[in-house]
């Protein structure tokens, strides 16, 4: 029974979730009830699904506590506080109006809000399936989230699976430990509300899978759509730089061929990723005629009305901690870092080691830092993998470290779901 048990694993050259040392046939097989006896999706949509239940218990009871809003009255339903409130309303507006033609301005000439900061692909997909279903905004577009989400977390957990073979050979279980740390993240409430976090996460997990199987078009296909989706493209083209420094080092050890098609293939992808990058500002220039809308919108959200690189980061802090604010910016800095040097990052792939790190960069560079810094993110999946994976050994301490984790999220999220979501402060999630 050997042969085919190996074979099972797949290409990857292990079976996904047996333990360390154990091949089919050398045990009884597991009872029905026993998890690790069920396939690897099973497992992995068992995981989101508890972790989503567990969220919208949290969303009932803020829901429970909520008075009127401009968006529902007191003690909204399930659906109102999942499909309505904050940015759900721009996507909602979106859905049902488009975009206007032209930029609102105040009577001083500044660029007011408007949909145009706003992505398409997630309100133009769920109007797509209200039309298909006759059903409400309220109840398609969390519902499509929700469903979002769950491909997101099978690509996740084949993304660590492929992309971090060495990880997973010391630990078989580190790709469904993502998935439950992805799962709970204290942001993860957007995945089941009517955000483009659930559809972003799928389209990044889809890219770096696509991209270290190394099916280069396929992965254009998913930046183009990325880029219709959030500002998220760019550091995709870090990524595919990596990439390709990686097989060249490759080449150059003798270890693999460099077909001189592939050296074009991922030099054209890494311009379909700077391409996609500016997509959506191209084409709100094109269509209101103003060709810097884009980033006069994003003002519009601004505390300093300009949008320079790293701007933000002093007043914003200041504010919030005031003489602390270095310390507080040195601390975080110095965290991130950590996580990116720590022996479990550099276990990943150079796909899902670079990830994050551009990803990082690039919101620091791009948005102005506040309360929806957390939600950003949950795209940064592969931190998740590192987490997981700082203690190795002894098991029992591996356990006690993942789980004291798991437990601490499930915590920060009851507070964020409590202090952030639920209309209090004004500041939005």
């Amino acid at each position: 029974m050997t042969g085919p048990a190996l074979t099972a694993a797949g290409p990857e050259g292990h079976h996904p979730v047996a333990e360390v040392g154990e091949l089919a046939g050398t045990r009884p097989a597991r009872p029905w009830w026993d998890p690790r006896a069920w396939s690897w999706w099973v497992q992995v949509l068992a995981v989101y699904a508890l972790a989503r239940g567990a969220t919208a218990l949290l969303l009932l009871q803020a829901a429970a506590h909520q008075g009127a809003t401009p968006w529902a009255g007191e003690h909204p339903s399930y659906a109102e506080t999942t499909g309505l409130f904050w940015d759900a309303g721009w996507y909602h507006r979106i859905a049902d109006e488009g975009y206007p033609s032209e930029l609102p301005v105040d009577a001083g000439g500044y660029v007011q809000q408007s949909a145009w900061a706003f992505f398409p692909l997630y309100p133009m997909l769920v109007r797509g399936l209200m039309a298909f279903t006759t059903l409400s905004w309220e109840v398609v577009a969390p519902t499509t989230s929700l469903l979002l989400g769950a491909g997101a977390v099978l690509l996740i957990h084949r993304a660590v699976v492929a992309g971090a073979p060495r990880a997973v050979r010391a630990w078989p279980g580190l790709p469904l430990a993502t998935v439950v740390l992805v799962s709970v993240f204290p942001t993860s409430p957007v995945l089941q509300v009517a955000y483009t976090e659930s559809l972003a996460l799928l389209l990044v997990a889809a890219a770096l899978l696509l991209l270290v199987r190394r099916h280069y078009v396929a992965t254009a296909g998913v930046l183009l759509l990325l880029g219709l989706t959030r500002a998220v493209a760019l550091p995709m083209a870090v990524v595919v730089g990596v990439h390709a420094l990686a097989r060249w080092r490759a080449w150059r050890r003798g270890d693999e061929p460099l077909p001189a098609r592939d050296v074009v293939t991922v030099g054209g992808l890494g311009v379909v990723a700077v391409v996609s990058g500016f997509l959506w500002p191209a084409i709100c220039g094109w269509v209101t005629g103003v060709p810097q809308g884009y980033l006069r919108t994003q003002e519009a959200w601004r505390g300093v009305r300009e949008v320079t690189p790293f701007g933000g980061w002093d007043y914003v802090l200041h504010f919030w901690f005031r003489d602390d604010a270095w310390w507080v910016l040195a601390a975080a800095v110095a965290f991130v870092v950590a996580l990116l040097v720590v022996p479990a990052a550099w276990r990943l792939g150079p796909e899902l080691h670079a990830w994050p790190a551009a990803y990082v960069l690039y919101l620091a560079a791009a948005i102005e830092p506040g309360s929806s810094l957390a939600r950003f993110l949950v795209l940064a999946f592969p931190f998740g993998a590192i987490t997981a994976g700082v203690v190795r050994r002894p098991p029992a301490a591996r356990w006690a470290w993942f789980v004291g984790v798991v437990l601490l999220m499930l915590v920060l999220q009851a507070v964020w779901v409590w202090r952030f979501w639920r209309l209090t402060s004004g500041w939005p999630p």
